[in-house]
């Protein structure tokens, strides 16, 4: 894949979604609520980030910045970022939370400027070298920083992208990391999706500067009833759908 080609894919698309996207899953994030994952677990429950209050936090994909408004509110200076400029057209609704449109792996920031980097379901599953971002975020970040982010889970890699029984039949080998991918009638790169396996995460972690702290499968909760993509009451009963990993940065 050409360098960048994956950033300027995820902006299109994300450009293109943004709306409907937050006309389908906008109530269940809610306006100001810090959500992992479709499992539905909360930062409130969860518990991951500490206490924020006093911090420079950095929202890294941040969407229409339901997370970082929830930071805010919570004494945290926030800078929320995403690549998607029609994303952060629906964050402006957002108050006490600054935007930035930037690509996650060029962040626009001083070097040892935050305190705290989180991201649910933002750049990650979307950017093909995981090094790199986090070589990126342990570089804005003061010594001793923590970065927290939820990403697909690789163990979903294996299925196909069914909620139905039909997707519980494991189709695709795990250690296969060649990317999902969709282009246009010009062969145009659209849609880019990218897997790790678990000692991906780990490794490319320690490789950005990093010392894992914790690791969440969160399971499903039997009150949540909605199908999401792939995600589904039926699939979250078997399978973990959702990885949320915390590191420290070294040093």
């Amino acid at each position: 894949m050409v360098p960048g080609q994956d950033s300027r894919a995820a902006r299109r698309w994300w450009d293109g979604e943004a709306a409907a996207y937050q006309e389908e899953h906008g109530g269940f994030l809610g306006p100001q609520r810090f959500v992992w994952g479709p499992e539905g677990l909360t930062e409130e429950a969860a518990g991951l980030l500490g206490a924020v209050a006093g911090l420079c936090v950095l929202e890294v994909g941040c969407g229409a910045a339901q997370c970082a408004a929830w930071l805010a509110a919570r004494g945290a200076t926030v800078v929320a970022l995403d690549v998607s400029a029609a994303q952060l057209r629906h964050a402006r609704r957002q108050a006490g939370v600054g935007l930035v449109q930037a690509d996650a792996l060029a962040l626009p920031l001083r070097d040892a400027r935050v305190d705290l980097a989180c991201s649910a379901y933002g750049a990650v599953p979307f950017v093909a070298d995981l090094v790199a971002l986090h070589t990126e975020v342990a570089r804005v970040l003061r010594p001793g920083g923590r970065w927290v982010f939820s990403t697909t889970h690789p163990l979903r890699w294996c299925f196909p992208d069914d909620p139905t029984e039909e997707g519980l039949r494991a189709t695709h080998p795990y250690f296969d990391r060649t990317p999902y991918t969709e282009v246009d009638e010009h062969g145009q790169l659209t849609y880019a999706e990218f897997h790790a396996t678990l000692g991906d995460h780990l490794e490319a972690l320690r490789a950005g500067g990093f010392t894992l702290e914790a690791l969440v499968e969160p399971p499903w909760p039997p009150d949540n009833a909605q199908v999401w993509g792939g995600w589904s009451p039926l699939r979250g009963r078997l399978l973990p759908g959702t990885l949320i990993l915390a590191a420290r940065r070294e040093g």
